[in-house]
């Protein structure tokens, strides 16, 4: 090997990952876009680059439909593969029967056995699985009745947008033939409330909580419009208003001799058995938050709820859940400490847990004492549009200390303004924010230039990009949540250009790049490297 061969085998990276940064249009509710980030477009200007899948299949989820997380998308950059998430995670803890060994199923299961209360299930009926599929139900109905459990109700929102849109009726018979099965084993199981999912419960980004609250007085209150099936209520409203579609149902209410059969009480237990986040973040919150001002609530509710799985991860949505995140293997940081390579994480308290559990493959603290070192800067406790630029010149300071001790093979940093601030809707805090992320970006390629690392630079999922929400009537609303659109990859190096190959990538295809530019060998269980 020459002098020159042996020095690049031995290259050092840092990858900077500027947290909900991807590629918007361009247009007003594009905060990437307006804010003056001079570095990162001047890296997109002169750098080899490719915009990279950040949701859906690419970080496992069911569809791509499904808007990518920090969580999936840290596990999925940090091991350079693709895990099961959602509906996929489902299915396997269900078919493995691992869903009912965990500590959430076991404490709502424990809940309704110790104080004789019922089980209750909200969420979208519908095998569409997009946002849930009635097999997950059926089987915790099923699980239920195996466990002991005397009492069960179901609140469902009727579909008719992953799925035909007047379908509700066939899936309302294969659950109430299921519920037929629950009774003849000893549980009284039955449907309790229901209503189209644009009508009730399933809003997001905020737009309209009167949805929620309409959902809540049904589900939990057991108020609205009252028939003796589902079936017959379905029936009833496609009468009335002929042509309406199973989505635009209105809410009703089931009942027996004036009385609804499933409102709630305080000592219940309540499932949203939706997989996906953007439409069951609110309903959760009602459940969950202690200062809640939305709505009234009432006193009589459970406080025994869960969802499928954290919706998010950033605000820790739901406080339950059913389904823990998946063990990964083979991650980059056990590949770098098997070969004896030094690294660094730093981010602050809202994304430490990112660079580090996340990417480590969902493992707490270290796996290697002597090889990696986390650094975690304190978020200050305030509404992030009010201080956007949070703590990014600490964080590229951190960064900066790092590469010039010369000890670091492999540095990764998350600068966390562009999904944080982005998360408030404040557009202008957004760019503020943005702008910062950028002054810490040019710090560190100054001190990448003066130590000869190469610099990449990434995002986990887009969110700054996409801002602003334009209903059907042109009402234009802020967006808090993420997009669905693919994030920038950028290889910098002041030594030598390295192309990528043009590509359809996703997130799992940046541990094998980064390790190829360490000049190391790549893990054949991970996603191909990018360099042509």
């Amino acid at each position: 090997m020459t002098e020159l061969e042996t020095e690049m085998a031995q290259r050092s990276v840092v990858l900077v990952i500027m947290d909900g940064v991807g590629r918007g249009d361009g247009g007003p509710g594009d905060a990437v876009a307006k804010a003056d980030m001079p570095v990162l477009k001047g890296l997109l200007e002169t750098c080899p680059h490719v915009f990279l899948k950040a949701h859906g299949t690419a970080v496992g989820l069911p569809s791509d439909g499904d808007i990518g997380n920090s969580e999936v998308g840290h596990n999925t950059m940090g091991c350079g593969q693709v895990y099961n998430q959602g509906a996929k995670l489902v299915n396997e803890s269900i078919a493995t029967s691992r869903m009912w060994s965990g500590s959430t199923w076991r404490e709502l299961v424990g809940n309704c056995l110790e104080k004789n209360s019922t089980m209750h299930f909200i969420g979208l009926l519908s095998d569409g699985n997009v946002h849930s599929n009635t097999e997950h139900l059926k089987a915790m109905l099923l699980q239920c009745v195996k466990e002991g459990i005397k009492r069960a109700r179901v609140h469902i929102l009727l579909d008719g947008r992953d799925v035909p849109p007047t379908s509700a009726l066939g899936y309302i018979d294969d659950l109430e033939q299921t519920l037929a099965e629950c009774r003849d084993a000893g549980m009284d199981g039955k449907i309790a409330s229901g209503g189209g999912r644009m009508k009730i419960t399933m809003d997001r980004y905020e737009a309209d909580w009167a949805m929620v609250e309409r959902g809540w007085n049904v589900h939990v209150r057991g108020e609205g419009r009252m028939f003796p099936s589902a079936r017959a209520a379905v029936k009833a409203y496609r009468e009335e208003t002929p042509g309406v579609i199973d989505q635009d149902l209105e809410p009703f209410v089931i009942g027996e001799d004036g009385v609804p059969v499933g409102a709630m009480g305080s000592d219940d237990s309540v499932i949203l058995f939706n997989f996906r986040g953007d439409r069951a973040m609110e309903l959760s919150r009602a459940f969950d938050e202690r200062e809640f001002d939305k709505f009234d609530r009432g006193d009589a509710f459970p406080r025994m709820f869960a969802g499928m799985l954290e919706y998010d991860s950033d605000t820790h949505v739901p406080r339950k859940y059913l389904l823990e995140p998946p063990q990964i293997e083979n991650t980059m940081t056990q590949f770098l400490n098997s070969v004896g390579a030094a690294q660094f994480a730093v981010s602050e308290t809202q994304k430490f847990g990112h660079v580090t559990y996340f990417w480590n493959g969902n493992r707490s603290g270290r796996q290697n004492e002597e090889l990696e070192t986390f650094v975690e800067i304190p978020s200050d406790n305030v509404s992030f549009d009010t201080a956007p630029r949070m703590k990014s010149a600490q964080i590229a300071l951190a960064v900066t200390e790092a590469v010039e001790s010369g000890r670091y093979r492999f540095i990764r940093c998350n600068f966390p303004n562009g999904d944080m601030v982005g998360h408030t809707g404040n557009f202008p805090a957004t760019v503020e924010g943005l702008e910062a992320v950028d002054e810490g970006l040019g710090q560190i390629l100054e001190a990448a230039r003066k130590a000869g690392y190469i610099m990449a630079v990434t995002a986990d999922h887009g969110n700054a990009d996409d801002m602003l929400s334009v209903a059907k009537d042109g009402t234009v609303t802020p967006k808090t949540s993420h997009s669905l659109n693919r994030v920038p990859f950028i290889v910098w190096d002041g030594a030598e250009r390295h192309d990528l190959v043009p590509g359809d990538y996703g997130l799992a295809n940046i541990a094998a790049t980064l390790t190829e530019l360490m000049g190391l060998p790549v893990p054949p269980q991970w996603e191909k490297s990018m360099l042509a």
